[in-house]
């Protein structure tokens, strides 16, 4: 008898047009700019599971433990026989330790690197014959438009959206907005129950903020350099990694924490007909980390559609988990 296999969907490859026109459209802006998510290629995603192990990275150790010591209250919000839909699931493993307390009719990866869902879809599906798993190669950040193969399967179950590990902060305040209207109305398309449960990083001391995005050991400087390495190979450009330095700080007026890639010399880069001079110290914005207060973020959620708000913190209040209906 064969297993049974996975769904797959590569909604992503249809967009490598606009990719490369948003990719230079950032490169020639006065501050140079690249979207976080031209991190998530197969090796990029490898490295922020690595990032997530590291002692000065917090938030995913500390949303497990939240969950943990909170299962109970936390999951009998959760829709039973519920189609679960995982945003940036990554190796799933963050949805999946939840599997023992709360099991989804259907589970529904979607992560912009298809590449690295594959793998890790097809082993979660032949330990839990029981669940329908299907993986959706997609940028989410401007659009939740599933395949329409998936429609009849979202709309007859409850729906579970899953924004784990902090990801939101992402999304500039207004872009959060949107995205979480987004979710909002996919979730109003479930039978009822649905909702989403979403996890947030808090606003806390700077130098812990910092260090959680330039840790001793470099993962993140390598996992920040390694957008270059997806640049040259998405625009054939000739960015060399040498020339380049990860460096994070707090932006306290904004409240998020930025990451740049900071050049180490003047230098030239080319690619498609076009060239960039950096000047020594000139830097690549490549990715903000936007930090909540819990009435910030309850307020967000309601003005994005949901209601009935509940959230649970650790003990220090470093992070917080929000379910929202």
């Amino acid at each position: 008898m064969q297993d049974k296999q996975p769904l797959l969907f590569d909604i992503h490859q249809e967009n490598k047009d606009a990719n490369v026109q948003e990719l230079i459209q950032g490169l020639l802006c006065t501050q140079a700019i690249l979207s976080p998510k031209y991190f998530y290629d197969e090796l990029g995603s490898v490295l922020f599971d690595a990032i997530t192990l590291l002692p000065e990275y917090y938030p995913t150790r500390t949303e497990l433990q939240i969950f943990t010591h909170q299962a109970s209250e936390i999951h009998a919000h959760f829709p039973k026989h519920a189609t679960w839909i995982d945003l940036g699931a990554g190796s799933c493993q963050k949805a999946v330790s939840l599997f023992s307390s709360t099991m989804p009719a259907t589970y529904v990866a979607v992560d912009i690197s298809v590449e690295y869902l594959t793998n890790n879809l097809r082993d979660l599906q032949a330990k839990y014959a029981a669940v329908s798993v299907v993986g959706i190669g997609m940028d989410f950040s401007n659009s939740l438009t599933f395949p329409a193969a998936l429609q009849e399967q979202l709309t007859a179950n409850p729906i579970l959206a899953l924004y784990l590990g902090s990801s939101l902060g992402n999304f500039n305040p207004t872009d959060a907005f949107y995205f979480l209207q987004r979710i909002a109305d996919l979730c109003k398309t479930g039978q009822p129950g649905s909702g989403l449960i979403i996890g947030i990083d808090l606003v806390k001391d700077v130098d812990t903020l910092e260090r959680a995005y330039a840790d001793d050991l470099g993962v993140t400087a390598a996992f920040n350099l390694n957008v270059l390495r997806r640049v040259n190979s998405l625009l054939g450009s000739d960015f060399d990694l040498l020339d380049w330095q990860h460096i994070a700080r707090f932006n306290v007026q904004e409240s998020r924490v930025e990451m740049h890639l900071q050049a180490k010399r003047d230098l030239v880069v080319n690619w498609q007909g076009h060239q960039r001079h950096f000047k020594k110290d000139e830097t690549i914005h490549t990715e903000n980390s936007y930090k909540w207060t819990i009435e910030n973020f309850s307020s967000q959620l309601i003005k994005s559609g949901f209601s009935n708000i509940r959230h649970w913190t650790d003990t220090k209040s470093h992070y917080a988990l929000f379910w929202a209906s």
